[in-house]
């Protein structure tokens, strides 16, 4: 049985102590011409001051080239040098022309640190805000940032930053990316690298061992599900509300356009008594590097009753704790909060790679990227490990990589599940339930595939009729 993940989670995610090592994440291409390529990106500080409560990095993106850009496809990166070795930052938007809710904001750290940058600031854009026109720009991005304890920023060494910036000018130190590709600003030195990563040239072979699940079962008694190696969970135990139940009978399976869809229930009426939760996760622990894969529906509002519940939807995977602080602990996790919680107002999805943690007094160390938006429907969450790095990636577009500090020793289980971090976000003793639906599930071995690539082996599967295949030999 594995260890649950009683992890205490309302500490871990605002007094984190998250280790982010130096070798991490490869940067884009450090170089290019805005003026022959179509971006520019202009800058301004609303705090000037070496040391500050936090960072306010203000933009404007420009479009200047001569086609319309859709801004879900820009990133721009503003680099900056830790104030320690552990420290952790939030993101927020203050106000934007283009709505903060089509804001984004992750975190990642230099594959080369330099003496002014070991850690940046990657801005995004959902499909919300739209597209640039040529000549068109986005108008302000009021950004800030800050540490998760809010110590106080020292700013004076990071790459980015310029005090005299008080006005919008042209800043060749941020730099703007489309597509992959670096249409503005130079990188700090030896950032140089395309990430994520361009399709190899050809496909991987198709004979590596392979767990591809379709979840095409008649209901949690199916006997095909225990066959097949999986464990739809009834112990009692953590994460999520003491007293609540695992039920089983609340792990459902219908067909949706054809299709078999998995749907995860968790209910409540208030109460640990009434809480009931759901977990599906395979027995055997035989899965480490590779890639994998889901498709994922997430909800923000119940199916009846009253909103407001902290509630966790997943896929991840992980092991057993062998004992507090053990080195050969490994976990890595899809994890979004419709309602918010662990310190967080509303919605956020996370992605934390877990390298070992204690659960009394509370030490973490792990590594994680968060957006705060909606997520809520269906989505392609693909996670990859090879040897030096642990990529993830929400609907075929990069959303974190993490360091190899943190990649497995030992291997993992799969699961789904989907829980009541407390009871505290909605106190209504109104029966309320909330879905989680899953379509697939595909685990590749020892090979890095990209979303593409997912993709294309599971209409591999379906266009030859196979909704089921283990050949991942056991640990």
């Amino acid at each position: 049985m594995r260890l649950a993940k009683n992890r205490l989670r309302a500490t871990a995610h605002t007094a984190v102590a998250v280790a982010m090592g130096a070798a991490a994440l490869t940067a884009l291409p450090g170089t290019a011409s805005a003026a022959a390529d179509g971006l520019s990106v202009q800058y301004r500080t609303s705090a000037s001051g070496a040391g500050a409560d936090q960072a306010e990095p203000w933009f404007k993106v420009k479009n200047t080239g001569g086609a319309a850009v859709q801004l879900s496809g820009v990133k721009v990166r503003y680099y900056f040098k830790a104030d320690s070795a552990g420290a952790n930052y939030r993101f927020a938007c203050s106000w934007a022309v283009k709505g903060c809710a089509n804001v984004t904001g992750t975190f990642g750290t230099l594959a080369t640190p330099t003496a002014t940058a070991d850690r940046y600031l990657e801005i995004g854009f959902t499909s919300g805000a739209g597209s640039l026109a040529p000549g068109a720009d986005t108008g302000d991005l009021q950004l800030r940032f800050h540490q998760a304890n809010w110590a106080s920023l020292n700013q004076s060494d990071d790459y980015s930053f310029g005090a005299a910036q008080t006005s919008y000018g042209d800043w060749s130190k941020v730099t703007a990316h489309l597509a992959g590709a670096t249409l503005w600003g130079q990188a700090p030195g030896g950032n140089g690298p395309t990430d994520p990563p361009t399709d190899p040239p050809t496909d991987p072979p198709a004979d590596a061992a392979t767990l591809f699940d379709d979840f095409n079962y008649s209901g949690h008694t199916d006997p095909r599900i225990s066959a097949n190696g999986w464990n739809v969970r009834s112990n009692a135990g953590g994460p999520g509300v003491p007293g609540a139940t695992w039920a089983p009978e609340k792990v459902t399976f219908a067909s949706t356009g054809g299709n078999s869809i998995m749907n995860l229930e968790t209910s409540t009426a208030g109460t640990a008594a009434s809480t009931k939760q759901t977990e599906i996760l395979t027995r055997a622990m035989k899965f480490k590097n590779g890639t994998y894969a889901a498709r994922v529906r997430f909800s923000d509002a119940p199916k009846y009753g009253p909103d407001g519940d902290r509630l966790v939807q997943t896929f991840f995977t992980i092991n057993d704790l062998k004992a507090p602080m053990a080195d050969d602990y490994a976990e890595y996790d899809f994890e979004y909060l419709p309602n918010g919680g662990w310190g967080e107002p509303a919605n956020i999805l996370y992605t934390t790679s877990w390298e070992t943690y204690q659960a009394d007094p509370w030490v973490a160390v792990n590594q994680h990227s968060e957006v705060r938006q909606s997520y809520s429907g269906w989505h392609d969450l693909v996670l990859t490990i090879d040897n030096s790095t642990i990529r993830y990636y929400v609907d075929g577009q990069h959303f974190g990589t993490h360091d190899a500090a943190y990649l497995p020793e030992r291997p993992m289980s799969i699961n789904f599940n989907q829980w009541l971090i407390d009871l505290a976000g909605q106190t209504s003793t109104t029966a309320r339930a909330y879905d989680q639906q899953v379509d697939y599930v595909l685990h590749v071995k020892d090979q890095v595939l990209t979303p593409a690539q997912v993709t294309a082996r599971l209409n591999a599967y379906r266009s030859a009729g196979t909704t089921f295949q283990d050949t991942v030999p056991g640990s």
